[in-house]
């Protein structure tokens, strides 16, 4: 049975992946100075942390090599402030949705799922959730369209917290960690190279080290171990996400989730949630 935690999740997440595809994000960040999709991924989601540094960037999103964020942080900073690079993707969002939503743009289903996720955020602490705490930091926008976004995206970035924290108790790495992701088929195997950008000396030292662990066997296929040790991960990750929801209590909890599922009928399919149906290399102008 599917959690409330991750039921919540899928629902929020639909709603904030659009920054991620849609070419009017893309188009105001290249406008600010941004180059290529990958500047633009690591530049917009970490701006609200300031103008940082690559390493810390590596400390959040270690899912990505060292290497790919590297080509992107710090040179980012040198073309637009971080303040530059936010005020283009709330712009860009706006544009994107208004023309996914069209007109329900300014329904009533909006202005309730504002209302609810704005509920369940005062109930979230920020403990060990730094980019959570970053977006959580900044003014909300008037439009009910970009505010119910930037809900999602605050939400969003609780769960991918909460993920982290999970992924660093059961002491699996970057590398590791899409690994044996993709090892217990939740994730496409382009995902290890294509994807995060691991180099070939990297997965296999990985490889080995999971090996060791005995979560891989000779032919690097999960092992029970494995199995049992990635529905860890998502245990602790729900339990770590799901204090919030279980404050904002059942019946809005069922509430959001029709809403957000009306309103996500209007949006592209989410790469992480829908990879099994438009995972085939469409996006490998990344």
């Amino acid at each position: 049975m599917t959690s409330v935690a991750r039921q919540m999740w899928e629902a929020v997440e639909r709603y904030h992946q659009l920054c991620y595809w849609a070419p009017e994000v893309r188009e105001e960040g290249t406008r600010v100075g941004l180059k290529g999709f990958w500047m633009n991924y690591f530049a917009t989601r970490v701006a609200p942390l300031g103008a940082v540094s690559p390493e810390t960037v590596y400390s959040l999103f270690f899912y990505y090599s060292p290497h790919r964020i590297r080509r992107a942080i710090p040179d980012a900073w040198s073309f637009a402030t971080p303040k530059e690079i936010l005020t283009a993707r709330y712009r860009g969002m706006d544009q994107a949705l208004r023309r996914e939503l069209g007109s329900i743009v300014d329904s009533q289903e909006v202005f309730s799922a504002v209302e609810l996720t704005q509920q369940a955020i005062a109930a979230t602490p920020g403990t060990g959730r730094t980019l959570y705490s970053g977006w959580n930091s900044l003014p909300w926008p008037d439009e009910p369209h970009l505010a119910l976004w930037h809900a999602c995206t605050v939400l969003r970035e609780h769960r991918s917290g909460s993920h982290l924290l999970a992924l660093a108790t059961e002491e699996l790495d970057g590398p590791q960690s899409v690994i044996t992701q993709v090892a217990v088929d939740e994730a496409p195997a382009d995902w290890i190279q294509h994807e995060a950008g691991w180099s070939d000396e990297a997965v296999q030292e990985a490889k080995k080290l999971l090996r060791e662990r005995g979560w891989l066997d000779a032919a690097d296929q999960a092992t029970s171990e494995c199995y049992e040790g990635r529905s860890r991960v998502e245990a602790l990750t729900d339990t770590f996400d799901g204090r919030h929801w279980e404050q904002l209590g059942e019946d809005k909890c069922v509430e959001l989730a029709e809403v957000m599922n009306t309103l996500n009928q209007h949006l592209p399919k989410d790469d992480q949630l829908d990879w099994r149906e438009i995972y085939n290399g469409d996006r490998d102008s990344k």
